[in-house]
């Protein structure tokens, strides 16, 4: 049975999503990452530039494009008119220690500027270990709180959780962590996906460092699918783009609804020169976007089938009320 939206959110889903109702978003909300990819000297208006300019060209593919508040303005301004814009609400990193990680807020920026400002959705990222007792209900509890925040300004929420371990002397990036990892992404969709949240967007089940069985891939991305109750979709996490397109294919047979991408699609980009980001961003970042929305147009699972729209009636802007 499908949930029927309020007219805000099926807006602003149908606003980042392709006309076959599958979600093609391009990422650039990297803040710090992005700021270790350029070089040490770089001033703040360069930065936004560069930004702005692999934005700008490749927005054109794109159904949606996720942007941060720190450069993402020149980018905002400049993109196709044509696309959503969705808006990371958290700032960049994370409170605590290692392995002990809370969500970090900026108090002047919020959901209410991210409406006013026009973005079609609000994404946060949140470190979470389901297995990490009252962090874990913290957490939620705060995520609960966003997704109120949210749709009082009848926004849609699109989560990304993010895994790590509890153990500082294991790694993510280890075969050891690599174990964990399938169980650890499939619960954690399983339980956020029920604090009201919109979309999920997550990270592979599998770290295909570790292990490169496809099938197994394929088993992972089926069971996150069952275990969500909402529409996910799969984002790059920084693997290289060939891998990208791989999991793409196999997450979308499996029940995604779509990709949501970005270091995979123009990172070579960053550190070359204006003549050859442009080069770059129209010949072979363009040909991996069309690539991967053809894997979507073929493959994915509508968010329609989860979400239905707004009832009609002669008083319905009477009953739509502002919380």
């Amino acid at each position: 049975m499908t949930q029927t939206l309020t007219p805000g959110r099926w807006r602003g889903l149908r606003t980042t999503s392709s006309r076959k109702n599958v979600f093609n978003i391009l990422a650039f909300d990297q803040r710090g990452t992005y700021r270790k990819m350029l070089p040490a000297d770089t001033g703040f208006d360069t930065a936004a530039q560069v930004k702005r300019d692999i934005v700008t060209s490749l927005s054109f593919h794109a159904s949606a494009v996720l942007l941060d508040n720190e450069y993402g303005l020149p980018a905002f301004v400049d993109m196709n008119g044509s696309s959503g814009v969705l808006m990371a609400y958290e700032e960049s990193g994370y409170s605590g220690d290692s392995t002990y990680r809370r969500i970090k807020f900026d108090d002047q920026w919020t959901i209410a500027k991210i409406k006013q400002m026009g973005a079609s959705a609000v994404k946060v990222l949140a470190y979470y270990h389901p297995q990490s007792g009252a962090l874990a209900t913290e957490i939620e509890d705060v995520l609960k709180q966003v997704v109120d925040e949210c749709h009082k300004h009848d926004l849609p929420l699109f989560l990304e959780p993010l895994c790590y371990s509890l153990d500082p002397n294991i790694g993510k990036e280890s075969a050891e962590f690599s174990k964990l990892r399938p169980d650890l992404v499939i619960e954690t969709a399983a339980r956020l996906s029920n604090l009201g949240v919109d979309i999920l967007k997550m990270e592979s089940p599998v770290d295909p460092n570790f292990d490169s069985n496809q099938q197994h891939w394929a088993d992972t991305f089926a069971a996150l699918s069952k275990a969500s109750t909402v529409p996910w979709v799969l984002l790059s996490a920084g693997v290289n783009y060939e891998t990208f397109e791989t999991q793409t294919r196999l997450a979308c047979e499996a029940g995604a609804s779509g990709w949501l991408a970005g270091r995979a699609i123009w990172k070579e980009s960053v550190s070359m020169t204006a003549e050859q980001r442009t080069t770059f961003l129209n010949s072979k970042a363009t040909e991996r976007m069309q690539r991967l929305n053809a894997i979507s147009a073929q493959y994915a699972r509508p968010w329609t089938e989860f979400y239905s729209a707004p009832v009609n009636t002669e008083t319905w802007f009477v009953e739509y009320t502002i919380k």
